[in-house]
């Protein structure tokens, strides 16, 4: 069966409504993130993407104004069908747009391979965030 995947990009005040309750479900239901840590009060200065599969809103990531990409989250059902990394692409697409020289995030390490994969390398070491352990990566542009 082939899905449809829209991703939309835009402001807190078109996208936020939906991208709340991804946040929600992934990380304060599933990871237990602290309601307090996960709304950091940051999202009204943040470009917002959120992916859509069939008109479902299924996923959803954030761009900083300093090119720091966070808050991925893609909904349980719809993880493996390429969500997460056209939400990447999308926010990394954004981030070259506003003439940034390099993106960077900080990766749940079990997620290091698949931002790897993407380009992105790991430095620094281990730290832990929200009671999970992270690690920092960037992607440097070449222009």
């Amino acid at each position: 069966m082939t899905h449809s995947l829209e991703i939309r990009e835009g402001g807190w005040e078109t996208l936020g409504p939906e991208a709340t309750e991804i946040r929600r479900v992934v990380f304060i239901e599933e990871q237990n993130v602290p309601r307090e840590e996960e709304w950091d009060g940051r999202d009204h200065d943040c470009i917002h993407f959120l992916a859509l599969l069939d008109d479902q809103p299924v996923g959803t990531a954030r761009l900083l104004p300093d090119a720091h990409i966070g808050r991925v989250a893609v909904l349980t059902e719809a993880r493996g069908l390429g969500i997460g990394v056209a939400l990447m692409r999308a926010a990394i697409d954004a981030a070259r747009r506003e003439g940034h020289r390099a993106v960077e995030l900080a990766a749940q390490t079990h997620a290091l391979p698949f931002y790897s994969r993407l380009g992105f390398q790991a430095f620094g070491g281990e730290f832990m965030d929200a009671g999970i352990p992270h690690r920092n990566m960037r992607l440097s542009f070449t222009w």
